[in-house]
């Protein structure tokens, strides 16, 4: 069954490959043939989900290349092929004609491919390529239109500021190393050796946090909003931004082995989901609102992992990636048609598109926490997990739940009021909207909307015991816990509701600082993000006015010596030709001159050539 994994990795992986380099030639079937290998992938992960496959290879010395398909990556598998079809089929009309359509499909099966090499991953070392290869095309991904500088730089704050995060991951590699897990097998690194194991476990933590754009990193996922709206859809839900809380799910036990990772990653999620949700609220553009739920709402995911709840938080993932996948999709699809993505300017877009308002209605109303819709359950079982920890744990997951309550029904009121006479003010602020829905999108909003509604049913007590084999515990929300959070969300939803759009109480400055994600953004750019692209234009002035001198100059001065050599060598060596061609024709002409044809000159030559030798003879003895 080894053949059943590469085949997984290899056909998003290899198809995107092909595509991203066909260039323009391959852009009128490059959705198609994305759609296939799409679905060839889901039926493979359905199967590998079924079949639970592992394959092992010698990598390096005394390091294999392991994949394995188990109880916690069987469900990420097929969720992550899931969403990839869902958003392809959305973004075969969202692009349009001549948008290098080849090389996004490309790019997306590459991204997609590469988190399931993450989520596959049985060792650090085939983990990092799979890691590296995401960061990469995520960095192509939001910088898709390049020709616009603001998406170019918006691309690289992300890329930058994840890159940095990821260096934890090689640092713990090297302590895994010297801490005796030469393996670098993933089971393993919670018996390596102190002080190592607390060098190993900083390096996970910081690599998860900032992939999965948690305080401080947090700010990355708002410049991620640049890209187009299926990029979005795919890296905010279940690909990228769910990967580094994927990571802490799986290593659980490492942090439980440190003895201190527990508590900063549960209170990390706690005060991201919190902080993060305030920060949704102040919005003003609904891919920011969507962007900063993100946060949030992995924060939940990044608390199951330090509350030891890893069949919560893997609940939570599966439902937080279809729902947001929808909300995404649904944003794109008015982005296209009005040209918009203001939420002021999106007023009565609901009612003016029907289907995209009533499924994002479904996907914000399950985001929100409203029962019975399924981030209700998964949530509460995140927070019976935290409420073993610690009650004030319980409380700040609680007040964050609250809050998704409330920037939730903020997005949905403002979509479903009524059009004002002057809406088309407002649009077109993006670019020039169609004033339709593409018609990619009403099957895969409708998909994705219905499974945000129903994939609560993870958390019923008969599946729950399928991870009775997952680290942590499982244990399933009491019914007071889901009674309290489900009064306490229609509460928030329904006095956000009667609120309306009046301002909110509290002062401007605190509203700005919160609009702008914190400000965290402009510390990183002076700390991290401006140096390095200052560092990285000297490079490059470097090697285009000395590098790129010094291989010019290599041809250059080989011709040079050549010519030289030509000029301080030929003439003395014609010369040496010269003399012996005349010397030969010399001697040749002194050798005929005895060749006269007369017999009595032949015998007085032999008589003089006797003589001498007789002579010579005479005085040599």
């Amino acid at each position: 069954m080894g053949a059943l994994v590469w085949l997984l990795i290899a056909v998003p992986l290899g198809t995107g490959a092909v595509l991203a380099c066909t260039g323009r030639r391959g852009d009128r079937l490059a959705p198609a043939v994305g759609i296939v290998a799409a679905s060839v992938t889901l039926v493979l992960a359905a199967t590998a989900a079924v079949l639970r496959p592992a394959v092992s290879v010698p990598l390096f010395a005394g390091i294999d290349a392991g994949l394995a398909v188990d109880g916690l990556s069987a469900i990420l598998v097929v969720t992550v092929a899931t969403i990839t079809l869902a958003v392809l089929v959305f973004a075969t009309v969202e692009l349009g004609p001549g948008r290098a359509r080849a090389r996004f499909t490309g790019l997306m099966l590459l991204f997609a491919g590469a988190m399931l090499v993450t989520v596959t991953a049985t060792g650090l070392a085939v983990l990092l390529m799979g890691w590296e290869v995401m960061g990469a095309t995520s960095w192509a991904l939001i910088g898709y239109w390049w020709h616009q500088p603001h998406r170019v730089r918006a691309a690289n704050v992300a890329f930058v500021t994840t890159r940095a995060a990821d260096l934890g991951l090689y640092l713990a590699a090297g302590a895994a190393l010297a801490g005796g897990v030469s393996t670098l097998a993933l089971p393993a690194l919670p018996d390596v050796s102190r002080p190592w194991l607390t060098v190993l476990t900083a390096g996970i933590v910081a690599a998860a946090l900032g992939k999965s754009a948690q305080l401080p990193l947090h700010f990355w996922l708002s410049r991620a909003m640049e890209g187009p709206s299926s990029v979005s859809a795919l890296l905010h839900s279940a690909t990228m931004v769910a990967a580094g809380a994927y990571l802490l799910l799986r290593l659980q036990p490492l942090l439980a082995a440190s003895g201190w990772g527990e508590p900063v990653v549960a209170w990390t999620g706690a005060a991201t989901a919190l902080v993060l949700g305030l920060v949704a609220v102040a919005q003003t553009d609904l891919k920011q609102l969507l962007a900063a739920s993100t946060s949030a709402q992995i924060g939940f995911i990044v608390l199951a992992a330090g509350a030891g709840g890893v069949a919560a938080g893997t609940m939570h993932l599966v439902a937080h990636a279809a729902t947001k996948s929808a909300l995404f999709l649904a944003a794109g699809a008015w982005l296209t048609a009005l040209g918009t993505k203001a939420l002021p300017a999106l007023r009565g877009a609901a009612r003016r598109y029907r289907l995209v308002g009533v499924t994002f209605t479904v996907a914000a109303a399950a985001l929100a926490g409203l029962p019975p819709l399924s981030l209700w359950v998964t949530k509460d079982a995140v927070l019976a997990a935290a409420l073993q920890r610690s009650p004030w744990l319980y409380a700040v997951g609680l007040a964050a739940a609250v809050m998704a309550a409330v920037y939730s029904t903020k997005a949905a009121w403002v979509l479903w009021q009524p059009e004002p006479a002057d809406a088309e003010a407002g649009w077109d602020t993006e670019h020039a909207g169609t004033r339709r829905v593409v018609v990619s999108a009403p099957p895969a909003l409708v998909f994705l909307a219905g499974s945000a509604a129903v994939l609560g049913i993870l958390a019923l007590p008969p599946v729950m015991q399928v991870w009775s084999n997952a680290p942590g515990n499982a244990s399933s929300p009491a019914v007071w816990e889901l009674t309290l959070s489900a009064l306490l969300a229609l509460a928030a939803a329904s006095v956000t509701w009667w609120w309306g759009d009046r301002p909110i109480p509290v002062p401007a400055a605190a509203r700005r600082w919160a609009g702008q994600w914190l400000r965290f953004e402009h510390a990183a750019d002076v700390l991290a993000v401006r140096p390095v692209m200052v560092l990285a234009r000297g490079l490059a002035a470097f090697d285009d006015r000395a590098l790129h001198r010094i291989v010019l100059a290599v041809p250059a001065a080989g011709l040079w010596l050549a010519r030289l050599i030509n000029r301080g060598a030929e003439s003395p060596v014609d010369g040496l030709v010269r003399l012996a061609a005349q010397t030969a024709r010399g001697l040749g002409s002194l050798a005929r001159r005895p060749q006269t044809g007369q017999l009595h000159q032949y015998y007085a030559q032999a008589a003089v050539a006797l003589a001498v030798l007789a002579l010579f003879l005479v005085f040599v003895r």
